[in-house]
């Protein structure tokens, strides 16, 4: 069985935000040297905060680099804990703009269902975050913008031929430039690098079981 593809994506700054840890986050676990991440290639990328970026980017890396699993980041300002998301709305903020000054004007992300599920795996990426001592919780609400939006259009992947086996979306707070915590948190830097490994090796470790109950 061949090696596995991850590709790892974070978001930039964007209205309300103007630092998000997510691309540093990105470059620290596409550089990691681990035995077990020695025949994962992995790819990473920093989306611009817009829909219109989404959708040509997504595609594109796609297309470019076969993953076998996706594992998304983004910020979630408002709270002070790493948040494994298990679901996507059918949903899109029609009051924020994005990063290039669009306002969607309906509210709808697709015809068809309200939410979609990522799926059982998500409890064992926040166990393996836990396991760093990181506060890590299970969330049923990526809110209506653009990590919500990633959200949905990385578990339509899963359902196109040759995409991804599994995808997965964490949310992490804000902390500060230095890498240290944010007031009233107590998450640095290098605890999110910290759990990002284990939930890096984690769904490794699930996609490589994925590839072999289908070989």
């Amino acid at each position: 069985m061949s090696g596995l593809r991850i590709l790892i994506t974070g978001f930039g700054p964007f209205p309300g935000a103007p630092f998000n840890p997510t691309p540093a986050l990105v470059d620290r676990l596409v550089k990691l040297r681990r035995p077990a991440l020695d025949d994962v290639t992995r790819a990473g990328h920093v989306f611009n905060v817009s829909y219109r970026a989404v959708d040509r980017d997504l595609p594109a890396l796609l297309a470019q680099h076969r993953p076998d699993a996706l594992l998304m980041f983004g910020l979630a300002a408002s709270t002070r804990h790493v948040r494994i998301e298990t679901r996507a709305r059918n949903a899109i903020t029609t009051l924020w703009p994005d990063a290039e000054q669009v306002t969607l004007r309906h509210g709808q992300i697709a015809p068809g269902e309200a939410a979609r599920g990522f799926g059982p795996h998500g409890a064992r990426l926040a166990r393996a975050a836990q396991l760093t001592g990181i506060d890590a919780r299970l969330s049923r609400d990526a809110g209506r913008y653009l990590c919500n939006y990633l959200c949905w259009r990385g578990m339509e992947a899963t359902q196109a031929p040759g995409g991804p086996r599994l995808t997965a979306f964490v949310h992490v707070p804000l902390i500060s430039r230095d890498g240290t915590a944010w007031p009233g948190s107590r998450i640095t830097a290098e605890h999110l690098v910290d759990a990002g490994e284990a939930m890096l090796l984690e769904l490794v470790r699930l996609t490589r079981a994925a590839r072999r109950a289908a070989a």
